[in-house]
């Protein structure tokens, strides 16, 4: 299997295990990744979908060689056209590129170690980027900043992206899973009703003008009504003084 689907507690882990390739990705594979992503969306015990890949390499991106990723409506490499219901870290160790930078790009958050690497290296070879590089990438990092790195093929060590929001935590070598798990438990940890009307609301609002936003996040709230009902009894009840159950920043 050239993907696998683990489970961490509340967290399922789906690895890409093509190291021979950098993990980059082949029909075969895109196709893994798209059932991986499926079967955690409908794991009701799995609350946060981690993505990482094998012996120290994120991912490569396309695999060039092989050359034979489909257009397929879900996206070339299997999912990046689509949305799962729940939270998603990218857990990034080593070459975090082409393809490989829009799949983390495709998740909420992304943990990278000291030893990662970012860019689009495809740049080089004319390869465009078709899964969600150009639409997400500005919103992450900002439009100059985005064009920097389409435009140029650069690379970016993993201090800088966490300088420009590309990642929000950094790990040391060989980390980065447990502290994307980790993370990944406090996130598991909160109402998840409210976790997900929350997000849905942020995706849902982005592109639309500020009176549309508003709106979507009200409908979105409404829908958690019950779930802050029975958080503000707590707090009545005393539980949350002074700061209980805040998570650190790092």
């Amino acid at each position: 299997m050239t993907v696998h689907y683990e489970r961490a507690g509340p967290v399922a882990v789906i690895r890409v295990d093509r190291p021979e390739r950098r993990n980059a990705i082949d029909n075969a594979t895109a196709e893994r990744l798209g059932e991986a992503w499926e079967r955690f969306d409908e794991d009701e015990d799995a609350l946060v979908g981690v993505l990482t890949g094998s012996e120290g390499t994120f991912s490569a991106g396309a695999d060039l060689k092989a050359m034979d990723l489909q257009d397929r409506p879900e996206g070339w490499l299997g999912f990046t056209r689509t949305r799962v219901s729940k939270p998603t870290i990218a857990a990034i160790e080593g070459h975090c590129v082409a393809g490989g930078l829009e799949m983390a790009l495709w998740c909420d958050l992304r943990v990278a170690s000291e030893s990662a690497t970012f860019g689009c290296f495809e740049r080089r070879f004319g390869v465009p980027l078709v899964d969600g590089g150009t639409q997400r990438l500005p919103h992450i990092v900002g439009l100059g900043r985005a064009l920097e790195l389409i435009l140029t093929g650069r690379e970016l060590d993993p201090e800088t992206a966490k300088e420009w929001g590309l990642v929000n935590r950094l790990a040391e070598e060989g980390e980065a899973l447990d502290t994307a798990v980790e993370l990944g438990e406090v996130i598991a940890g909160f109402p998840q009703e409210t976790v997900r009307t929350d997000r849905q609301a942020v995706y849902d609002g982005l592109g639309t003008t500020l009176e549309r936003g508003l709106s979507v996040e009200g409908w979105h709230g409404s829908r958690a009504m019950e779930t802050a009902r029975e958080g503000a009894d707590r707090f009545a009840g005393g539980e949350g003084r002074s700061g209980e159950g805040v998570p650190d920043e790092e």
